[in-house]
């Protein structure tokens, strides 16, 4: 059986702080070997449960965090910038199953440790088919195209509610958020263990586990920081302006949906977002 996992950085348990997650500093240190950990509890787990073949999609930053030899499972590892897919890069109708590590909540939702959407310099809040959603929502679309079941998310308390709204996986509670910048975690290594469980469980009954379901055609709606920003999303084939600040992107194929969501991040940028 084959794994697709996504990892982020700012949803791991113990990580409060952007110096965890960027930059060559101790901080950052410690930010990566949690993050790892929590990767390999992944790959641990669904190995128990059956998977033969794991790749590993690093999404955070620079999307070179770790080091690939002490990746566990004899896993392949996508890395590099300015991938096509972007937090999806590699993820086909040939897996069984999507597991997202890591992962945090939306830039404008409940408090989450190091809330942004995609790039909180350009997005203030996205909706897909009215529903707000964070990350994991929108990386939803490229699962539900290829008709993978998503069967793990980790995260802090407002990832897991996020993520219920659309997706029927099995989520993990890794923290607490108190602020944007301050959580209550779990030691890492019950964190690893509930994770690893969890891995077990969902990657034993993947061939039955639920699928994402969107409905055809789905929305996008993206609302941005300045109005340049959503004149400028128009650029891309299939964006629609909608309002000052906002725009919409609608297609029954969720594929086209999300690789012109990308187009929108990437030129948007490009342009001046940060």
């Amino acid at each position: 059986m084959k794994l697709y996992i996504s990892f982020d950085m700012e949803g791991v348990s113990g990580v409060v702080d952007w110096d965890q997650t960027s930059g060559v500093g101790v901080d950052y240190a410690i930010g990566v070997d949690l993050t790892l950990n929590e990767v390999n509890a992944a790959i641990d787990g669904a190995v128990a449960g059956g998977a033969t073949e794991v790749v590993v999609n690093d999404s955070h930053w620079k999307m070179r965090n770790l080091n690939p030899m002490l990746l566990h499972g004899n896993a392949t590892y996508i890395s590099g910038s300015h991938k096509p897919m972007y937090m999806m890069q590699g993820l086909d109708s040939s897996f069984d199953m999507v597991f997202f590590i890591g992962y945090h909540g939306s830039i404008s939702g409940e408090p989450s440790v190091l809330s942004h959407t995609y790039n909180s310099s350009v997005f203030n809040l996205i909706t897909l088919n009215g529903v707000e959603v964070g990350e994991s929502g929108i990386n939803s679309l490229v699962a539900d195209a290829f008709d993978v079941p998503i069967g793990l998310i980790s995260g802090d308390e407002a990832t897991k509610l996020q993520a219920e709204r659309l997706i029927p996986a099995r989520t993990v509670e890794v923290k607490g958020s108190i602020t944007r910048f301050a959580s209550h975690n779990l030691h890492p290594k019950v964190a690893h263990e509930m994770i690893y469980e969890a891995a077990a469980e969902v990657m034993a009954t993947s061939r039955s586990w639920p699928r994402v379901n969107l409905a055809r055609p789905s929305t996008l709606e993206m609302h941005f920081v300045t109005a340049d920003q959503a004149e400028l999303a128009t650029w891309i084939k299939g964006v629609d302006r909608k309002e000052t600040r906002s725009a919409t992107i609608t297609h029954s194929d969720s594929l086209a949906i999300y690789k012109a969501f990308v187009g929108v991040s990437y030129i948007t940028r490009q342009a001046g977002g940060r």
